[in-house]
């Protein structure tokens, strides 16, 4: 149950990946995370993501909770925040406030870019110990090329091409978070007609997966439903667990 509730906000960042352009509108998105397995289709959780337009740069925030009914196996309370700079979309900073169960963690990192492509990520974990916030590591990843946190990746994605890729096509970034780097690899799957609620879309399916160093996968992969309009819509999220799986639909 702890891995089911934990997928709630796995699958809502960096799954609801890939707006044609880099200008972006203000937008508030919302899901709602069902648990499937066999006969039981329950939601296990909801979230919400928004974007304003700060004038230099962009802010985003995302805030999942678990339902209470998994309250009673495994809380989740997290609020992640982020800014992004108007060209590329590349992130200046991320912050996640995470309660997971009986743990609560305050993670942050600073984005520096270099003239010569390398990002530089400025990392700090804290943890409340005995009743405070204190500061639990401090790191510095870097990397060289396109890189993003787990927020900023819900928007940089949706700027990538997919109507111009051919169905197979892989393509990877640099993903922070306050912990680690990873690499995000995405292939896209060609288009697809899916039914959220009462409504048909026509959509980008996407399947990401996540890997380490030495290529060892650091989580299970996870598929995503992006609409062919204008604001590329993450419309449906999907990843496997030890029984049944995650589903992540937008509320339309």
């Amino acid at each position: 149950m702890k891995k089911l509730i934990l997928a709630i906000i796995g699958l809502l960042v960096p799954a609801a990946l890939c707006v044609a352009g880099n200008i972006l509108s203000n937008e508030t998105v919302r899901y709602r995370v069902m648990y499937k397995w066999g006969l039981i289709n329950k939601q296990a959780g909801h979230a919400v993501i928004s974007l304003r337009d700060a004038g230099s740069h962009y802010v985003s925030q995302l805030v999942g909770h678990s339902e209470p009914w998994a309250d009673k196996f495994f809380t989740v309370r997290d609020t992640l925040n982020g800014s992004m700079q108007k060209d590329g979309l590349r992130p200046i900073f991320y912050e996640k406030k995470a309660h997971e169960g009986s743990e609560d963690k305050h993670d942050t990192v600073r984005f520096v870019y270099g003239d010569d492509g390398t990002v530089t990520g400025h990392c700090t974990r804290r943890v409340v110990k005995k009743g405070e916030l204190k500061v639990d590591h401090e790191q510095t990843l870097h990397a060289s090329g396109p890189t993003v946190d787990m927020l900023s990746s819900f928007y940089y994605m949706r700027n990538l091409p997919f109507g111009k890729w051919q169905k197979g096509h892989k393509e990877s970034i640099n993903i922070f978070s306050g912990k680690r780097k990873e690499t995000l690899t995405f292939e896209y799957n060609g288009i697809q007609f899916v039914q959220v609620g009462d409504k048909r879309y026509q959509c980008y399916h996407v399947t990401f997966k996540f890997t380490g160093d030495g290529g060892k996968k650091t989580s299970d992969n996870m598929d995503a439903w992006i609409t062919t309009d204008t604001r590329r819509l993450p419309v449906q999220l999907e990843g496997k667990l030890v029984v049944g799986k995650v589903k992540c639909e937008i509320i339309n």
